[in-house]
């Protein structure tokens, strides 16, 4: 069995009941534009089988739960372009689809100084449940559409749709907005990064209030062995917090994410496809 993978034995019992929501949603399936959009962390929902991880309501509306407003932005972003857009519909307190799922803050016992009961002293059956049950799923889907559009000659330019806090550990961010990016074809990346500088209004980082790198999962998992374009946005929660300021975001992800494309368009293509042929 390969490393971080699960296994769930006879006897035990699935995780999430029969009437509980998949752990992904596909919006827009189908869409015709080249951008394939994520969002690791945009649901935060917790499976009636645990309860409420022994946090209030408040605590689960934080972003330790979920990257606020990525939803809504991923939705109206997906609908401009015309663009799939996957999305998680789980909390990542429950397990976080951005990690590798055998990591250790996979299913933090502690996020952001806040204690998380329920992940505390969780068995191996509790890992698994929650692996098979959310992780798997979640990057299958991502999987299946990157060899739908594999298969069709329309490789994708992947990107992952995150938020961040404002202020961490007591630090303030300045960012509005940060460009993430490390191995595999950058090129996307950087292209997107410079064309968001050219907005005086911007304060924009590179690789930051994060950078990618082997923490990071979903990016580097498909967008690195088939040689697609990618780019892990970070937008400020501040800057997310009503419908005015998302559709904001996404008239200006509209616009930037063209441009960046048409920067790079044809050795995206052709370096997205000559990997796909050499791992046929």
């Amino acid at each position: 069995m390969a490393s971080g993978s699960s296994q769930l034995t006879e006897t035990s019992p699935p995780l999430l009941a029969v009437n509980e929501p998949l752990p992904y949603v596909i919006h827009n399936p189908g869409g015709g534009a080249t951008f394939l959009l994520l969002g690791d962390h945009a649901g935060n929902r917790i499976p009636a089988a645990l309860g409420d991880l022994g946090i209030d309501g408040d605590e689960r509306r934080r972003h330790i739960a979920w990257d606020i407003g990525v939803a809504g932005l991923g939705e109206r972003l997906a609908a401009r372009l015309d663009a799939v857009f996957v999305r998680g519909v789980y909390s990542r307190l429950v397990i976080d689809c951005n990690r590798a799922p055998g990591a250790a803050d996979a299913m933090p016992a502690i996020s952001d100084g806040t204690r998380i009961p329920g992940n505390a002293d969780l068995s191996a059956a509790d890992r698994a449940a929650r692996i098979d049950a959310i992780h798997t799923p979640y990057q299958r889907a991502i999987a299946d559409e990157l060899a739908r559009r594999q298969t069709a000659g329309r490789p994708p330019v992947i990107v992952s749709l995150h938020s961040f806090t404002p202020v961490m550990a007591g630090n303030a961010r300045p960012w509005q907005i940060g460009v993430l990016h490390d191995g595999g074809d950058a090129r996307f990346a950087r292209a997107l990064l410079d064309e968001l500088r050219r907005d005086p209004t911007l304060t924009v980082g590179d690789n930051e209030p994060y950078r990618m790198d082997a923490i990071d999962y979903t990016i580097p998992r498909h967008a690195y062995p088939a040689g697609c374009g990618y780019a892990e946005i970070e937008i400020r929660q501040d800057l997310l917090a009503t419908d005015e300021q998302i559709d904001g975001w996404a008239a200006l992800l509209d616009r930037a994410l063209h441009a960046a494309l048409a920067a790079v368009a044809p050795s995206v293509r052709q370096s997205s496809v000559s990997a796909t042929t050499s791992n046929a």
